[in-house]
């Protein structure tokens, strides 16, 4: 069964649109819309990533927390919220899980007891180790057929399109 066709638009439509914007999506196709092509590789990467966590016990929210904590320990919640993508309110939550399962410690910041800082423990060391081959697998499958030049060159327009549309200096 095949689903519908994107549209592409190809070279001709391409080199039409160079001295105007397109003014509809149809004109410009959603083979060639950034957010919509970014949104299908996310949500695969999700729905495949999830599917995997369920046999560690682990929800993706938690896995983010694990990953951007074993590069960057000592971050708040709300740091911790802008890297890993994810609300504050479901942060907070995701971090009762981790701390219960011995994953993660809070700690008063030294020069502002009100702020916490959260760090893994040893034990949420050696569940990220667990998890990481999975994310690894899935990163290459992903990336498959990619040279290293050409992922450069795109791991270099993704991080000026964060720079793009951040919000916080994270």
């Amino acid at each position: 069964m095949s689903g519908p066709k994107l549209k592409s638009g190809g070279a001709a439509a391409h080199e039409a649109d160079v001295g105007s914007q397109p003014a509809t999506l149809g004109e410009i196709g959603l083979d060639r819309f950034a957010p919509y092509l970014m949104n299908r590789v996310m949500g695969r990467w999700n729905a495949d990533i999830q599917k995997a966590l369920r046999e560690f016990g682990l929800t993706t929210a938690q896995m983010r927390a694990l990953a951007v904590l074993s590069v960057i320990p000592g971050l708040t919640i709300m740091e911790l919220s802008v890297y890993t993508v994810t609300e504050q309110s479901t942060m907070s939550r995701t971090l009762d899980g981790l701390e219960s399962q011995g994953f993660v410690r809070r700690v008063a910041r030294a020069d502002d007891a009100r702020a916490r800082e959260i760090f893994l423990t040893d034990a949420g060391a050696a569940a990220f180790a667990r998890v990481w081959p999975l994310m690894r697998d899935a990163y290459e499958k992903m990336l498959a057929g990619i040279g290293e030049e050409e992922r450069e060159a795109f791991l270099g327009t993704l991080r000026r399109i964060v720079r793009n549309v951040r919000r916080h200096n994270l």
